[in-house]
């Protein structure tokens, strides 16, 4: 009796031990408060280290020196668009499998031209005159990794999409985000849809009603710092320069006051476009008291400005270097916000692109590099003209577009045409053409005497209801004629598809990898971080370098 009862001494307190382990003695997972996903559009990696020097110590640099640097990040997919790149990074995933496979494309099935975020059911809300709020994120045919996050947390964690374009602010965020957010050029009113809502918030009201635009304005753009320090950057005024609307050179100061007289929008191709994004950005994190609630919140951003900018500019004009400086003046200020709201150590950034961007051809030609325009009109005029000659059929091809050739396919299969003979023909007088590096037919891809990684990311673009049947790829360096000033990108080449990326924050350690990763590896890396299921159409992998301690 007595040793039952010493036994049963020593195993009540070790069954006490054994419960109370059970019950508590597991921490609480360990999460940051606010995840925020940054996507500088059109910048390449080298952007990074030109203006290096010129940066000051809060933005660009304390993500380089504080934070992880992926130095070998790719896209690994064609075409390498803002809407593609924005989903693609969210996604985890390629156009083959989420559905976006360009800014538009023409459905194959029934010839009708799409919009990436058209979406006819909802309504404009914020300006209810604007067009430009019927949109939402029924087109993406796979889940974020901020749905994920969503999900993982019951929909505790609040998600909320920022940018001056609409698929930037609505592709990021994903389908069951809180809000995204969107400028709507005619009012100058950052605008949403009811899809997420039917009124805007009371903050978004007030901010709208401060009439930003104006005093970012007001002044017009000079330059950060005296011209000739803009030592980085082409003369002013080169030829191969675009023009603010209004303008009769591209040259500083430029008054941007007159040209968002004439255009509304004028404003985006200006850096002031990038402090009105963050800064709506700010007034987001405070409305919704992002990063202080139950769980996880994740504010994606898009800095379309630097797109614009380049755009109409080009990558070796003054006006993008300046740019840039400022850019880098607003992440500092913005991180330091995140260091007061948030908690330093408490939240999580990372900062990509969706893109790069080719030199302007006059800038290579001036320095007798390789270069030239192709105009696709003309080429499908002709080609429509030899299809008419040997198969007696009009109008054959449906698009062109995406760096794909479309063909009306229910047509040619009404009237008996060859289509694989359409197609070979197609292929054959392209390749002849000068510019043209290869054309091929995607059915037939696999045999085609195209060198990796050009067939995969052919591969991972191609969207079998919303893609054209063949793919032409262009010499490097070589730009539709609309790009005759300024720049464009959707090509595989390096400029197009070598992106930065950086993670700065909670649990990441500085230091940097020239490890080749991948676009579609940035959001299994998000998810890994926060211990969430991939996005379900993922085909990336964590990036372990980041996590390393």
């Amino acid at each position: 009796m007595i040793r039952k009862y010493l036994l049963w001494l020593v195993f009540i307190p070790l069954f006490s031990v054994l419960q109370s382990y059970g019950q508590t003695s597991t921490p609480g997972l360990s999460r940051p408060k606010l995840v925020v996903g940054i996507v500088v559009d059109q910048m390449r990696w080298d952007y990074l280290y030109r203006y290096y020097n010129r940066y000051g110590e809060g933005g660009f640099k304390r993500l380089i020196n504080e934070g992880f640097s992926c130095e070998n990040t790719l896209i690994n997919y064609l075409p390498s668009y803002t809407a593609v790149g924005h989903t693609c990074i969210f996604t985890g995933s390629v156009p083959s499998i989420h559905g976006i496979a360009g800014n538009d494309w023409t459905d194959q099935l029934t010839g009708k031209k799409v919009y990436c975020t058209d979406d006819s059911t909802v309504q404009t809300v914020g300006a209810p005159s604007a067009p430009d709020g019927k949109m939402s994120p029924r087109n993406l045919l796979v889940s974020t990794v901020t749905d994920e996050l969503r999900i993982a947390t019951n929909f505790q964690s609040r998600v909320v999409g920022v940018s001056l374009k609409d698929r930037a602010a609505i592709l990021p965020a994903g389908h069951s985000a809180n809000a995204a957010f969107w400028l709507d050029d005619a009012s100058g009113k950052f605008i949403t849809s009811t899809y997420y809502m039917d009124r805007l918030p009371d903050w978004a009201e007030k901010y709208n009603n401060d009439k930003n635009i104006d005093w970012l304005i007001a002044d017009g753009w000079k330059t950060l710092y005296p011209l000739n320090t803009y030592t980085e950057s082409d003369a002013d005024n080169q030829p191969y320069e675009g023009k603010l609307s209004g303008e009769s050179a591209p040259v500083f100061p430029h008054d941007v006051k007159a040209a968002y007289a004439k255009s509304h929008g004028s404003f985006r191709s200006t850096p002031f476009g990038n402090t009105l994004t963050l800064d709506f950005a700010r007034a987001a994190l405070e409305g919704y008291q992002l990063g202080h609630g139950p769980a996880t919140d994740f504010l994606t951003i898009n800095c379309a400005s630097t797109d614009y900018v380049g755009h109409l500019f080009g990558p070796n004009s003054i006006e993008v270097e300046d740019t840039y400086l400022r850019l880098d003046k607003d992440l500092a200020s913005f991180f330091s916000m995140l260091d007061d709201k948030v908690g330093r150590g408490q939240w999580l950034v990372f900062l990509t692109a969706d893109h790069g961007a080719a030199n302007a051809v006059g800038f290579m030609q001036k320095h007798r590099e390789p270069a030239d325009f192709f105009n696709s009109k003309n080429m499908v005029d002709t080609l429509d003209k030899l299809i008419q000659e040997k198969y007696g059929i009009s109008n054959a091809i449906r698009s062109a577009e995406n760096f794909q050739i479309g063909f009306d396919i229910k047509k040619m299969e009404e009237d008996k045409v060859d289509f694989d003979g359409v197609k070979s023909l197609v292929v054959d007088f392209l390749k002849k053409q000068p510019g043209v590096s290869y054309a091929v037919d995607i059915d037939r891809l696999q045999d085609a005497a195209i060198p990796e990684p050009i067939k995969t990311m052919i591969t991972n673009g191609y969207n079998f209801k919303r893609s054209g049947q063949v793919q032409v790829v262009f010499n490097p360096g070589w730009l539709e004629t609309y790009a005759r000033t300024g720049t464009t990108h959707g090509a595989w080449n390096p400029y197009d598809t070598h992106i930065p990326l950086l993670f700065l924050g909670w649990n990441i350690h500085p230091g940097s990898s020239n490890a080749t990763v991948h676009m579609t590896d940035i959001a299994p890396t998000v998810a890994a971080l926060l211990h969430i299921q991939m996005p379900n159409g993922c085909i990336g992998l964590p990036i372990t370098d980041v996590m390393k301690k």
